[in-house]
């Protein structure tokens, strides 16, 4: 298996506690691959939303591959529809729709895996301040250690 990792959400760990892991191709235009394989996007604020029955990839921006050749209804930070099966949708709309879930979905990753692009997407329940602080210091420990053994 082929893996080239392009993009990274790194606030994604630190906000939120991740339950599980689901992989999905990307619905892109030719020119958005471009700019994801030079490395001109973010995700940053993204989140992803189930609606009627498809899913889609929200405030992930990804920048214009070349600043002055691209479309002129050319919008960094659309909605990109995400592929996976229908019954996986609907397993995530019921487990994130109800109200005392608590879960919401997060992209963590972009990445490539046999000449395709795919993203990594996390069911995930927000950290509470005192959870932040904990991770920091375990961070910390670690380095630490690291520190100690070099």
């Amino acid at each position: 298996m082929n893996q080239k990792q392009l993009i990274y959400n790194r606030k994604a760990t630190f906000t939120y506690e991740i339950q599980r892991t689901i992989e999905a191709g990307i619905e892109l235009q030719g020119f958005e691959v471009k700019a994801l394989k030079a490395g001109k996007a973010s995700l940053d604020g993204s989140y992803i939303t189930v609606r009627q029955g498809e899913i889609f990839l929200v405030h992930a921006t990804i920048s214009a591959y070349q600043a002055n050749n691209h479309p002129a209804d050319f919008v960094p930070d659309r909605e990109r529809k995400l592929l996976i099966s229908k019954k996986e949708i609907s397993e995530l709309d019921s487990i994130v729709g109800t109200k005392n879930s608590g879960l919401t979905l997060i992209p963590l990753s972009v990445y490539m895996k046999n000449n395709r692009i795919k993203i990594e997407i996390a069911l995930a329940r927000g950290k509470k301040k005192f959870d932040k602080r904990e991770s920091i210091k375990k961070r910390e420990a670690g380095r630490d250690i690291a520190r100690d053994l070099k």
